[in-house]
């Protein structure tokens, strides 16, 4: 049975805001929401801070949520450049200055993993805990990139119900609790006028010779001293428990949780477990169970 009905229905009791923040010269929509310590979630590649949107609410009891679209991403601005991880932790970084956020806990699922573990390598004074949920293809797979690089270009390009769809579906484990809702969303900021060209520049890190650069290592992981729970899912298509196993040797301060029933986006599909998790984790500051 799904419990889930709508974006809107899952934030209409919930009072937030939806606005657009100056960083840096570029327009970035963001949405916020409840009182306590700052937590800030970022989307995977090509997505957009709905994802969240089955976890604001109750994640809005216990911490000021902020969750935006990265640069070339959703309905934020998508100036033409390659959107390297650097970029987008510097853009992260020029967010929290705008909104007055000294340090907070960072939540990046996917590419938005990615992103958080970054900053909090490079930048550990602004990150207090850390929550790496499904952050994809540790080993760098060429075959994992292939498949994203080739199922995300395809769905911008021919933004049809089927292929946008597909791209969709991808991220979960349960298909059926995929909405036309969701499906369209995501149509939408596919179409955006210059989305083509923000796609192409967010999947160079798809490409070996720019990953390199950034790629997960133990040489950047290591510096990561913030206590970090690794969110992982029986059934990721991006990447095993082998490559948890990985991180979990790499980081200083990390443990690891594995959601069962799950693809790449727990928060949607175990929606009550992860809210769970954060709260032990990030709040209580227990261990998962």
């Amino acid at each position: 049975m799904i419990d889930h009905i709508s974006i809107w229905g899952d934030l209409a009791d919930v009072g937030h805001e939806l606005s657009h923040v100056d960083v840096g010269g570029v327009r970035t929509r963001v949405l916020r929401a409840g009182a306590g310590p700052d937590l800030i979630l970022l989307h995977g590649t090509g997505g957009h801070l709905e994802a969240y949107s089955r976890d604001i609410a109750g994640l809005a009891e216990d911490f000021r949520v902020t969750a935006y679209d990265m640069v070339g991403h959703g309905w934020s601005d998508l100036p033409d450049q390659p959107y390297t991880i650097d970029v987008l932790s510097d853009h992260l970084l020029g967010l929290m200055d705008a909104l007055g956020i000294e340090s907070a806990h960072l939540s990046g699922e996917s590419l938005g993993g990615w992103v958080v573990a970054w900053t909090a390598a490079h930048h550990p004074n602004r990150v207090d805990r850390l929550v790496l949920n499904t952050p994809g293809n540790i080993a760098n797979k060429p075959k994992v990139m292939a498949r994203l690089r080739e199922s995300t270009m395809a769905a911008v390009q021919d933004p049809s119900d089927e292929t946008v769809r597909r791209r969709v579906e991808f991220l979960f484990h349960h298909k059926e609790m995929v909405t036309d809702e969701l499906v369209n969303l995501r149509r939408a900021v596919y179409t955006r006028p210059g989305f083509v060209r923000a796609i192409t520049n967010t999947l160079v890190l798809q490409d070996p010779l720019v990953r390199k650069d950034f790629a997960w290592d133990p040489a950047w992981v290591g510096k990561i001293g913030a206590p970090t729970l690794l969110l992982w899912t029986e059934h990721d298509p991006t990447g095993g428990l082998d490559e948890a196993a990985m991180l979990l040797d790499w980081l200083p301060d990390a443990r690891l949780h594995v959601i069962s029933d799950a693809g790449h986006w727990p928060q949607w599909e175990k929606p009550d477990e992860y809210l769970r998790t954060h709260r032990d984790f990030l709040l209580l500051g227990k261990d998962p169970e």
